[in-house]
Protein backbone atom coordinates (compact mmCIF):
# COMPACT_ATOMS: atom_id res chain seq x y z
CA UNK A 1 0.00 0.00 0.00
CA UNK A 2 1.36 3.54 -1.03
CA UNK A 3 2.60 5.99 1.78
CA UNK A 4 0.37 8.20 0.85
CA UNK A 5 -3.00 6.10 1.77
CA UNK A 6 -3.15 8.18 5.17
CA UNK A 7 -2.84 11.41 3.62
CA UNK A 8 -5.00 14.08 5.19
CA UNK A 9 -5.92 12.32 8.98
CA UNK A 10 -5.19 15.37 10.56
CA UNK A 11 -6.89 17.42 9.02
CA UNK A 12 -10.13 15.07 8.50
CA UNK A 13 -9.83 14.33 12.64
CA UNK A 14 -9.62 18.12 13.20
CA UNK A 15 -12.73 18.20 11.21
CA UNK A 16 -14.69 15.55 13.29
CA UNK A 17 -13.77 17.04 16.57
CA UNK A 18 -14.96 20.17 15.19
CA UNK A 19 -18.52 18.74 13.58
CA UNK A 20 -18.98 16.89 17.33
CA UNK A 21 -18.00 19.87 19.27
CA UNK A 22 -21.51 19.72 20.92
CA UNK A 23 -22.82 16.10 20.27
CA UNK A 24 -19.05 14.59 21.78
CA UNK A 25 -19.10 16.92 25.14
CA UNK A 26 -22.75 15.45 25.45
CA UNK A 27 -22.16 12.41 25.29
CA UNK A 28 -18.75 12.05 27.55
CA UNK A 29 -20.29 14.36 30.10
CA UNK A 30 -23.55 11.99 30.31
CA UNK A 31 -21.93 9.13 31.21
CA UNK A 32 -19.42 10.84 34.00
CA UNK A 33 -22.57 12.30 35.14
CA UNK A 34 -24.27 9.21 35.88
CA UNK A 35 -21.22 7.89 37.23
CA UNK A 36 -20.67 10.78 39.75
CA UNK A 37 -24.29 10.37 40.58
CA UNK A 38 -24.11 6.96 41.53
CA UNK A 39 -21.27 7.52 43.84
CA UNK A 40 -22.98 10.27 45.38
CA UNK A 41 -26.16 8.30 46.47
CA UNK A 42 -24.19 5.34 47.43
CA UNK A 43 -22.34 7.50 49.89
CA UNK A 44 -25.24 8.79 50.82
CA UNK A 45 -27.10 6.14 51.66
CA UNK A 46 -24.39 3.96 52.24
CA UNK A 47 -21.81 5.58 54.34
CA UNK A 48 -20.32 2.68 56.49
CA UNK A 49 -19.04 -0.43 55.47
CA UNK A 50 -21.08 -2.67 57.32
CA UNK A 51 -24.00 -0.88 55.79
CA UNK A 52 -22.10 -1.64 52.08
CA UNK A 53 -21.27 -5.06 52.94
CA UNK A 54 -24.97 -5.39 54.23
CA UNK A 55 -26.30 -4.57 51.08
CA UNK A 56 -23.54 -5.80 48.35
CA UNK A 57 -24.47 -9.40 50.33
CA UNK A 58 -28.49 -9.34 49.25
CA UNK A 59 -27.55 -8.27 45.90
CA UNK A 60 -25.50 -11.08 45.39
CA UNK A 61 -27.84 -13.70 45.95
CA UNK A 62 -30.22 -12.58 43.68
CA UNK A 63 -30.25 -13.41 40.64
CA UNK A 64 -32.24 -11.04 38.18
CA UNK A 65 -30.44 -8.16 39.73
CA UNK A 66 -27.01 -10.03 38.76
CA UNK A 67 -28.31 -10.59 35.50
CA UNK A 68 -29.11 -6.88 34.89
CA UNK A 69 -26.52 -5.21 36.61
CA UNK A 70 -23.65 -8.18 37.06
CA UNK A 71 -21.69 -9.30 40.19
CA UNK A 72 -20.58 -7.36 42.41
CA UNK A 73 -16.77 -8.44 43.06
CA UNK A 74 -16.38 -5.36 45.62
CA UNK A 75 -19.32 -4.63 48.32
CA UNK A 76 -16.93 -2.78 51.20
CA UNK A 77 -16.36 0.63 49.23
CA UNK A 78 -18.36 3.20 47.70
CA UNK A 79 -16.51 2.58 44.22
CA UNK A 80 -16.89 -0.95 44.54
CA UNK A 81 -20.79 -0.72 44.48
CA UNK A 82 -20.66 2.17 41.79
CA UNK A 83 -18.12 0.07 39.22
CA UNK A 84 -20.99 -2.74 40.02
CA UNK A 85 -24.33 -0.20 39.39
CA UNK A 86 -22.85 1.68 36.37
CA UNK A 87 -20.06 -0.70 34.85
CA UNK A 88 -22.49 -2.91 32.56
CA UNK A 89 -24.72 0.25 31.72
CA UNK A 90 -21.11 3.15 31.28
CA UNK A 91 -20.33 0.02 29.14
CA UNK A 92 -23.32 -0.01 26.85
CA UNK A 93 -23.13 3.93 26.70
CA UNK A 94 -19.45 4.23 25.48
CA UNK A 95 -20.24 1.34 23.06
CA UNK A 96 -23.48 3.36 21.89
CA UNK A 97 -21.11 6.77 21.60
CA UNK A 98 -18.41 5.08 19.80
CA UNK A 99 -20.76 3.04 17.06
CA UNK A 100 -22.37 6.27 16.51
CA UNK A 101 -19.37 8.67 15.82
CA UNK A 102 -17.49 6.15 13.38
CA UNK A 103 -20.31 5.65 11.43
CA UNK A 104 -21.15 9.28 11.32
CA UNK A 105 -17.79 10.06 9.80
CA UNK A 106 -17.59 7.01 7.63
CA UNK A 107 -20.48 5.30 6.14
CA UNK A 108 -22.72 8.60 6.56
CA UNK A 109 -20.35 10.69 4.90
CA UNK A 110 -19.77 8.25 2.17
CA UNK A 111 -23.13 7.45 1.69
CA UNK A 112 -24.57 11.20 1.27
CA UNK A 113 -21.52 11.82 -1.23
CA UNK A 114 -19.11 14.27 0.68
CA UNK A 115 -16.27 11.83 0.63
CA UNK A 116 -16.09 12.21 -3.32
CA UNK A 117 -15.16 15.62 -3.25
CA UNK A 118 -12.62 14.92 0.00
CA UNK A 119 -11.63 12.41 -1.70
CA UNK A 120 -11.00 14.30 -4.82
CA UNK A 121 -8.34 16.07 -3.13
CA UNK A 122 -5.13 14.84 -1.60
CA UNK A 123 -6.48 12.72 0.82
CA UNK A 124 -5.57 8.96 1.15
CA UNK A 125 -7.89 6.60 0.88
CA UNK A 126 -7.30 5.35 4.75
CA UNK A 127 -7.82 8.46 5.88
CA UNK A 128 -11.50 8.82 6.98
CA UNK A 129 -11.54 5.72 8.41
CA UNK A 130 -8.21 6.62 10.74
CA UNK A 131 -9.99 9.67 11.23
CA UNK A 132 -13.27 8.24 12.56
CA UNK A 133 -11.16 6.02 14.89
CA UNK A 134 -9.15 8.89 16.16
CA UNK A 135 -11.82 10.77 16.77
CA UNK A 136 -13.66 7.59 19.02
CA UNK A 137 -10.68 7.04 20.34
CA UNK A 138 -10.59 10.74 22.13
CA UNK A 139 -13.92 10.77 23.48
CA UNK A 140 -13.28 7.60 24.91
CA UNK A 141 -10.10 8.62 26.24
CA UNK A 142 -11.99 11.60 28.00
CA UNK A 143 -14.58 9.32 29.43
CA UNK A 144 -12.05 7.16 31.09
CA UNK A 145 -10.01 10.26 32.18
CA UNK A 146 -13.34 12.44 33.36
CA UNK A 147 -14.78 8.92 35.37
CA UNK A 148 -11.31 8.66 36.82
CA UNK A 149 -11.21 11.77 38.31
CA UNK A 150 -14.96 12.09 39.54
CA UNK A 151 -13.93 8.59 41.46
CA UNK A 152 -10.99 10.14 42.92
CA UNK A 153 -12.95 13.05 44.30
CA UNK A 154 -15.11 10.75 45.95
CA UNK A 155 -12.08 10.07 47.72
CA UNK A 156 -11.84 6.35 45.96
CA UNK A 157 -8.59 4.14 45.63
CA UNK A 158 -6.83 5.97 42.15
CA UNK A 159 -5.57 2.25 40.75
CA UNK A 160 -9.92 1.33 41.04
CA UNK A 161 -10.82 4.68 39.76
CA UNK A 162 -8.20 4.08 37.38
CA UNK A 163 -9.19 0.81 36.28
CA UNK A 164 -12.99 1.88 36.11
CA UNK A 165 -12.61 4.03 33.62
CA UNK A 166 -10.34 2.37 31.34
CA UNK A 167 -12.50 -0.64 31.49
CA UNK A 168 -15.30 1.63 29.76
CA UNK A 169 -12.94 3.66 27.41
CA UNK A 170 -11.47 0.05 26.39
CA UNK A 171 -14.85 -1.08 25.86
CA UNK A 172 -15.51 2.00 23.84
CA UNK A 173 -12.70 1.47 21.60
CA UNK A 174 -13.61 -2.05 20.86
CA UNK A 175 -16.88 -1.23 19.21
CA UNK A 176 -15.36 1.95 18.17
CA UNK A 177 -13.49 -0.82 15.37
CA UNK A 178 -16.15 -2.97 15.10
CA UNK A 179 -18.76 -0.04 13.82
CA UNK A 180 -15.73 0.19 11.68
CA UNK A 181 -15.80 -3.13 9.86
CA UNK A 182 -19.64 -2.67 9.88
CA UNK A 183 -19.19 0.81 7.95
CA UNK A 184 -17.51 -1.72 5.69
CA UNK A 185 -20.19 -3.78 5.18
CA UNK A 186 -23.14 -2.33 5.01
CA UNK A 187 -24.14 0.18 2.18
CA UNK A 188 -26.02 2.62 4.23
CA UNK A 189 -25.46 4.53 7.71
CA UNK A 190 -28.71 2.81 9.40
CA UNK A 191 -27.61 -0.71 8.27
CA UNK A 192 -24.47 -0.15 9.88
CA UNK A 193 -25.52 1.30 12.64
CA UNK A 194 -27.94 -1.95 12.96
CA UNK A 195 -25.34 -4.46 12.32
CA UNK A 196 -23.43 -2.32 15.44
CA UNK A 197 -26.33 -2.37 17.59
CA UNK A 198 -27.37 -5.83 17.23
CA UNK A 199 -23.31 -6.62 18.61
CA UNK A 200 -23.78 -4.61 21.42
CA UNK A 201 -27.74 -6.35 22.22
CA UNK A 202 -26.21 -9.52 21.80
CA UNK A 203 -23.28 -8.66 24.12
CA UNK A 204 -25.25 -7.60 26.53
CA UNK A 205 -27.31 -10.89 26.27
CA UNK A 206 -24.07 -12.94 26.60
CA UNK A 207 -22.59 -10.93 29.81
CA UNK A 208 -26.34 -11.57 31.55
CA UNK A 209 -26.86 -15.02 31.08
CA UNK A 210 -22.98 -15.28 32.27
CA UNK A 211 -23.94 -13.17 35.53
CA UNK A 212 -27.21 -14.95 36.43
CA UNK A 213 -26.00 -17.54 38.22
CA UNK A 214 -27.76 -20.56 35.69
CA UNK A 215 -23.96 -22.45 35.68
CA UNK A 216 -22.77 -20.37 32.48
CA UNK A 217 -20.93 -18.23 33.74
CA UNK A 218 -18.05 -18.97 30.62
CA UNK A 219 -20.59 -17.03 28.25
CA UNK A 220 -19.79 -13.51 29.82
CA UNK A 221 -15.84 -14.23 29.04
CA UNK A 222 -17.38 -14.39 25.60
CA UNK A 223 -18.99 -10.37 25.69
CA UNK A 224 -16.97 -7.44 25.35
CA UNK A 225 -19.33 -5.53 28.05
CA UNK A 226 -18.27 -8.77 30.44
CA UNK A 227 -14.60 -7.88 30.03
CA UNK A 228 -15.51 -4.84 30.78
CA UNK A 229 -16.87 -5.94 34.35
CA UNK A 230 -14.01 -8.89 34.36
CA UNK A 231 -11.31 -6.01 35.15
CA UNK A 232 -12.69 -5.78 38.51
CA UNK A 233 -11.93 -2.47 39.57
CA UNK A 234 -11.78 -2.39 43.33
CA UNK A 235 -11.50 -5.98 43.73
CA UNK A 236 -8.18 -6.83 42.32
CA UNK A 237 -8.14 -4.32 39.16
CA UNK A 238 -7.28 -7.26 37.10
CA UNK A 239 -4.83 -5.16 34.35
CA UNK A 240 -4.42 -8.01 31.91
CA UNK A 241 -8.36 -8.46 31.29
CA UNK A 242 -8.00 -5.27 29.07
CA UNK A 243 -5.66 -6.90 26.73
CA UNK A 244 -8.94 -8.45 25.30
CA UNK A 245 -10.92 -5.19 24.14
CA UNK A 246 -7.74 -3.45 23.41
CA UNK A 247 -6.27 -7.03 21.10
CA UNK A 248 -10.02 -7.25 19.60
CA UNK A 249 -9.97 -3.56 18.89
CA UNK A 250 -6.55 -4.27 16.65
CA UNK A 251 -7.68 -7.03 15.25
CA UNK A 252 -10.82 -5.36 14.23
CA UNK A 253 -9.14 -1.86 12.80
CA UNK A 254 -6.86 -4.14 10.37
CA UNK A 255 -9.85 -5.96 9.30
CA UNK A 256 -11.93 -2.70 8.29
CA UNK A 257 -8.18 -1.20 6.85
CA UNK A 258 -8.18 -4.38 4.55
CA UNK A 259 -12.46 -3.92 3.85
CA UNK A 260 -11.80 -0.05 2.32
CA UNK A 261 -8.98 -1.32 -0.26
CA UNK A 262 -11.43 -4.26 -1.87
CA UNK A 263 -14.41 -2.18 -2.15
CA UNK A 264 -15.68 0.44 -4.45
CA UNK A 265 -16.74 4.04 -2.60
CA UNK A 266 -20.19 4.22 -2.15
CA UNK A 267 -20.29 0.24 -2.02
CA UNK A 268 -20.57 -2.13 0.69
CA UNK A 269 -19.60 -5.30 1.14
CA UNK A 270 -22.87 -7.16 1.39
CA UNK A 271 -24.44 -7.24 -2.00
CA UNK A 272 -27.70 -5.36 -2.60
CA UNK A 273 -31.44 -6.38 -4.22
CA UNK A 274 -32.24 -4.24 -6.40
CA UNK A 275 -35.65 -2.50 -5.89
CA UNK A 276 -38.93 -3.45 -8.18
CA UNK A 277 -38.84 -1.46 -11.80
CA UNK A 278 -42.00 0.57 -10.84
CA UNK A 279 -42.81 2.05 -7.34
CA UNK A 280 -45.62 0.69 -5.40
CA UNK A 281 -49.16 2.62 -5.08
CA UNK A 282 -48.09 3.77 -1.69
CA UNK A 283 -45.54 5.54 -2.04
CA UNK A 284 -47.18 8.51 -4.20
CA UNK A 285 -46.88 11.10 -2.16
CA UNK A 286 -44.64 13.16 0.53
CA UNK A 287 -45.88 11.14 3.19
CA UNK A 288 -45.63 7.71 2.05
CA UNK A 289 -41.58 8.59 1.16
CA UNK A 290 -41.43 9.82 4.58
CA UNK A 291 -42.79 6.51 5.74
CA UNK A 292 -40.47 4.20 4.07
CA UNK A 293 -37.42 5.99 5.29
CA UNK A 294 -38.31 5.93 8.67
CA UNK A 295 -39.73 2.66 9.36
CA UNK A 296 -36.93 0.31 9.69
CA UNK A 297 -35.49 2.72 12.76
CA UNK A 298 -38.88 2.38 14.33
CA UNK A 299 -38.96 -0.94 13.83
CA UNK A 300 -35.52 -2.02 15.09
CA UNK A 301 -36.62 0.56 18.23
CA UNK A 302 -39.44 -1.22 18.82
CA UNK A 303 -37.77 -4.03 18.99
CA UNK A 304 -35.17 -2.92 21.84
CA UNK A 305 -37.90 -1.38 23.77
CA UNK A 306 -39.87 -4.89 23.64
CA UNK A 307 -36.60 -6.12 25.27
CA UNK A 308 -36.01 -3.87 27.34
CA UNK A 309 -39.12 -3.68 28.83
CA UNK A 310 -39.14 -7.79 29.27
CA UNK A 311 -36.12 -7.57 31.12
CA UNK A 312 -36.72 -4.36 33.74
CA UNK A 313 -39.64 -5.83 34.16
CA UNK A 314 -38.59 -9.42 34.78
CA UNK A 315 -36.59 -7.61 37.71
CA UNK A 316 -39.51 -6.12 39.61
CA UNK A 317 -39.28 -9.95 41.86
CA UNK A 318 -35.72 -9.44 42.46
CA UNK A 319 -36.63 -5.54 43.83
CA UNK A 320 -38.85 -6.95 46.16
CA UNK A 321 -36.89 -9.69 47.17
CA UNK A 322 -34.24 -7.98 47.86
CA UNK A 323 -36.02 -5.43 49.63
CA UNK A 324 -37.09 -8.56 52.02
CA UNK A 325 -34.02 -9.76 52.54
CA UNK A 326 -32.04 -6.41 53.43
CA UNK A 327 -33.36 -4.83 56.87
CA UNK A 328 -31.47 -1.47 56.50
CA UNK A 329 -32.69 -0.96 52.86
CA UNK A 330 -36.50 -1.67 54.03
CA UNK A 331 -36.46 0.26 56.82
CA UNK A 332 -34.95 3.16 54.84
CA UNK A 333 -37.76 2.62 51.64
CA UNK A 334 -40.75 2.18 54.34
CA UNK A 335 -41.58 5.70 53.85
CA UNK A 336 -42.20 4.82 50.44
CA UNK A 337 -45.63 2.96 51.44
CA UNK A 338 -43.84 -0.63 52.11
CA UNK A 339 -43.12 -3.04 49.87
CA UNK A 340 -45.73 -2.51 47.12
CA UNK A 341 -44.17 1.78 47.67
CA UNK A 342 -40.86 0.17 46.57
CA UNK A 343 -42.13 -1.74 43.92
CA UNK A 344 -43.67 1.77 42.24
CA UNK A 345 -40.82 3.65 43.03
CA UNK A 346 -38.73 0.99 40.78
CA UNK A 347 -41.52 0.93 38.28
CA UNK A 348 -41.77 4.62 38.36
CA UNK A 349 -38.35 5.45 37.86
CA UNK A 350 -37.72 2.73 34.95
CA UNK A 351 -41.09 4.28 33.36
CA UNK A 352 -38.76 7.84 33.37
CA UNK A 353 -35.76 5.90 31.62
CA UNK A 354 -37.82 4.47 28.99
CA UNK A 355 -39.64 7.84 28.75
CA UNK A 356 -35.73 9.48 28.06
CA UNK A 357 -34.40 7.08 25.87
CA UNK A 358 -37.48 7.85 23.45
CA UNK A 359 -36.73 10.78 23.44
CA UNK A 360 -33.34 9.92 22.07
CA UNK A 361 -35.41 8.56 19.16
CA UNK A 362 -37.51 11.66 18.77
CA UNK A 363 -34.49 13.65 18.17
CA UNK A 364 -33.16 11.37 16.05
CA UNK A 365 -36.22 11.53 13.84
CA UNK A 366 -36.67 15.21 14.14
CA UNK A 367 -33.12 15.60 12.81
CA UNK A 368 -33.42 13.29 9.48
CA UNK A 369 -34.97 16.55 7.84
CA UNK A 370 -31.89 18.22 8.34
CA UNK A 371 -29.81 15.22 6.75
CA UNK A 372 -32.21 14.94 4.13
CA UNK A 373 -31.84 18.93 3.04
CA UNK A 374 -28.25 18.58 3.70
CA UNK A 375 -27.54 15.47 1.30
CA UNK A 376 -29.85 17.37 -1.50
CA UNK A 377 -32.58 14.38 -1.40
CA UNK A 378 -35.34 16.85 -0.49
CA UNK A 379 -35.05 18.81 -3.62
CA UNK A 380 -36.18 16.59 -5.93
CA UNK A 381 -39.31 15.97 -3.48
CA UNK A 382 -39.99 19.88 -3.11
CA UNK A 383 -39.19 20.67 -6.86
CA UNK A 384 -42.78 18.77 -7.26
CA UNK A 385 -45.89 20.00 -5.90
CA UNK A 386 -45.13 19.31 -2.45
CA UNK A 387 -45.06 22.02 0.02
CA UNK A 388 -42.26 22.56 2.83
CA UNK A 389 -44.26 21.55 6.07
CA UNK A 390 -46.54 18.81 3.67
CA UNK A 391 -42.72 17.27 3.63
CA UNK A 392 -41.69 17.83 6.71
CA UNK A 393 -45.26 16.92 8.08
CA UNK A 394 -44.48 13.16 6.76
CA UNK A 395 -40.98 13.31 8.92
CA UNK A 396 -42.77 14.01 11.83
CA UNK A 397 -45.47 11.85 12.06
CA UNK A 398 -42.63 9.35 13.76
CA UNK A 399 -41.51 12.14 17.03
CA UNK A 400 -45.06 12.21 17.55
CA UNK A 401 -46.34 8.89 17.03
CA UNK A 402 -43.71 6.64 16.95
CA UNK A 403 -42.90 7.75 20.40
CA UNK A 404 -46.12 6.83 21.26
CA UNK A 405 -45.71 3.42 20.22
CA UNK A 406 -42.49 3.08 21.53
CA UNK A 407 -43.30 4.04 25.20
CA UNK A 408 -46.70 1.56 24.47
CA UNK A 409 -44.44 -1.35 23.66
CA UNK A 410 -41.75 -0.99 26.87
CA UNK A 411 -45.31 -0.27 28.94
CA UNK A 412 -46.81 -3.69 27.88
CA UNK A 413 -43.80 -5.89 28.04
CA UNK A 414 -42.66 -4.80 31.09
CA UNK A 415 -46.15 -4.61 32.46
CA UNK A 416 -46.17 -8.83 31.07
CA UNK A 417 -43.26 -9.17 32.38
CA UNK A 418 -43.48 -8.15 35.78
CA UNK A 419 -46.95 -10.12 36.16
CA UNK A 420 -45.06 -13.30 35.39
CA UNK A 421 -42.61 -12.81 38.03
CA UNK A 422 -44.89 -11.59 40.67
CA UNK A 423 -47.36 -13.30 40.22
CA UNK A 424 -51.53 -11.52 40.22
CA UNK A 425 -53.08 -9.65 38.20
CA UNK A 426 -51.06 -9.52 35.00
CA UNK A 427 -53.50 -7.20 32.93
CA UNK A 428 -53.35 -4.67 36.38
CA UNK A 429 -49.37 -4.92 35.59
CA UNK A 430 -49.55 -4.20 31.79
CA UNK A 431 -52.45 -1.12 32.57
CA UNK A 432 -50.17 0.36 35.54
CA UNK A 433 -46.80 0.11 33.64
CA UNK A 434 -49.00 1.58 29.97
CA UNK A 435 -49.70 4.66 32.23
CA UNK A 436 -46.33 4.84 33.57
CA UNK A 437 -44.72 5.07 30.31
CA UNK A 438 -47.50 7.36 28.24
CA UNK A 439 -47.41 9.73 30.96
CA UNK A 440 -43.71 10.74 29.49
CA UNK A 441 -45.00 11.23 26.00
CA UNK A 442 -45.14 15.55 26.81
CA UNK A 443 -41.70 15.37 28.01
CA UNK A 444 -40.86 13.50 24.72
CA UNK A 445 -42.95 16.13 22.71
CA UNK A 446 -41.15 19.12 23.87
CA UNK A 447 -37.53 17.54 23.48
CA UNK A 448 -38.56 17.00 20.04
CA UNK A 449 -40.29 20.05 19.29
CA UNK A 450 -36.91 21.78 20.58
CA UNK A 451 -34.15 20.05 18.53
CA UNK A 452 -37.40 21.32 15.20
CA UNK A 453 -37.35 25.09 16.03
CA UNK A 454 -33.37 24.99 16.34
CA UNK A 455 -33.27 23.31 12.81
CA UNK A 456 -35.77 25.36 11.38
CA UNK A 457 -34.71 28.61 12.92
CA UNK A 458 -31.32 27.69 13.20
CA UNK A 459 -30.19 25.15 10.87
CA UNK A 460 -26.61 25.43 10.87
CA UNK A 461 -26.95 24.73 14.64
CA UNK A 462 -29.27 21.46 14.56
CA UNK A 463 -27.10 19.66 16.35
CA UNK A 464 -28.18 22.06 19.46
CA UNK A 465 -30.79 19.65 19.46
CA UNK A 466 -29.12 17.29 21.21
CA UNK A 467 -26.93 20.16 23.36
CA UNK A 468 -30.96 20.60 24.83
CA UNK A 469 -32.22 16.93 25.03
CA UNK A 470 -28.70 16.45 27.33
CA UNK A 471 -29.36 19.44 29.31
CA UNK A 472 -32.92 18.03 30.39
CA UNK A 473 -31.91 14.71 30.80
CA UNK A 474 -29.00 15.76 33.00
CA UNK A 475 -31.29 17.73 35.17
CA UNK A 476 -33.68 15.56 35.92
CA UNK A 477 -31.43 12.65 36.87
CA UNK A 478 -28.27 14.34 38.18
CA UNK A 479 -30.45 17.26 39.76
CA UNK A 480 -32.70 16.00 42.76
CA UNK A 481 -29.11 13.80 43.54
CA UNK A 482 -27.20 17.54 43.50
CA UNK A 483 -30.22 19.54 45.46
CA UNK A 484 -30.09 21.84 43.14
CA UNK A 485 -32.08 24.88 43.14
CA UNK A 486 -35.85 24.49 42.43
CA UNK A 487 -35.43 26.98 39.35
CA UNK A 488 -32.79 24.56 38.01
CA UNK A 489 -34.58 21.53 38.32
CA UNK A 490 -38.04 23.01 36.74
CA UNK A 491 -36.08 23.43 33.26
CA UNK A 492 -36.11 19.98 32.57
CA UNK A 493 -40.04 18.63 31.62
CA UNK A 494 -39.21 15.10 32.82
CA UNK A 495 -39.57 17.22 36.50
CA UNK A 496 -42.59 17.61 36.01
CA UNK A 497 -44.22 14.35 34.64
CA UNK A 498 -46.25 12.71 37.74
CA UNK A 499 -44.46 9.39 38.75
CA UNK A 500 -46.30 6.53 37.79
CA UNK A 501 -47.41 3.98 39.04
CA UNK A 502 -47.66 4.62 42.41
CA UNK A 503 -48.07 9.16 42.66
CA UNK A 504 -50.67 11.09 42.30
CA UNK A 505 -52.04 11.74 38.53
CA UNK A 506 -52.41 15.47 37.64
CA UNK A 507 -53.36 16.42 34.27
CA UNK A 508 -51.94 20.52 34.50
CA UNK A 509 -48.22 19.70 33.65
CA UNK A 510 -49.34 17.47 31.12
CA UNK A 511 -51.25 19.99 29.56
CA UNK A 512 -49.02 22.71 29.40
CA UNK A 513 -46.04 20.69 28.57
CA UNK A 514 -47.65 19.68 25.25
CA UNK A 515 -48.68 23.38 25.36
CA UNK A 516 -45.10 24.37 25.12
CA UNK A 517 -44.48 21.57 22.72
CA UNK A 518 -46.54 22.59 20.12
CA UNK A 519 -45.62 26.24 20.19
CA UNK A 520 -41.95 25.01 19.74
CA UNK A 521 -43.15 22.99 16.60
CA UNK A 522 -44.70 25.88 15.43
CA UNK A 523 -41.67 28.36 15.82
CA UNK A 524 -39.70 25.07 14.02
CA UNK A 525 -42.22 25.08 10.91
CA UNK A 526 -42.40 28.68 10.73
CA UNK A 527 -38.83 29.02 10.15
CA UNK A 528 -38.51 26.37 8.02
CA UNK A 529 -41.16 27.93 5.68
CA UNK A 530 -39.34 31.20 5.24
CA UNK A 531 -35.71 30.21 5.16
CA UNK A 532 -33.44 29.18 2.17
CA UNK A 533 -32.77 25.59 2.02
CA UNK A 534 -28.90 24.49 2.38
Amino acid sequence: MSGYALTGTGALYRLALRRDRIALPVWVYVGTGMIASTAFSFRKLYGDEASRRTFAAGIDGNGSLRALYGPIFDGSTIGGLTAWRMGVFGAVLAALMSTLLVVRHTRAEEEDGRFELIGAGAVGRRAPLTAALATALTANAALAALVTVVLLAAGQALAGALAFGLALGATGVFFAALAAVTAQVAETGRAANGLAGAAIGLAFVLRAVGDSGSGAGWASWLSPIGWSEQVRPFAGDRWWVLALPLGGAALLTALARALVEHRDLGAGMLPQRPGPAAAAPGLADAAALARRLQRGALLGWALAFAAGGAVFGSVAKGVVDLVGDNRQMADLMARLGGQQGVLNAYLSTIAGVFGMIAAVYAVQSVLRLRAEESSGRAEPVLAGAVSRLRWAGGHLLFPLLGTAVLLAVAGATAGLAQGAALGGGTGDAVGRMLGGTLVQLPAVWLTAAVALAVYGLLPRWTAAGWAGYGMFVLVAWLGPILQLPQWVLDLSPFTHLPHLPGGAFTAAPLLWTTALAALAALAGLAGLRRRDLG
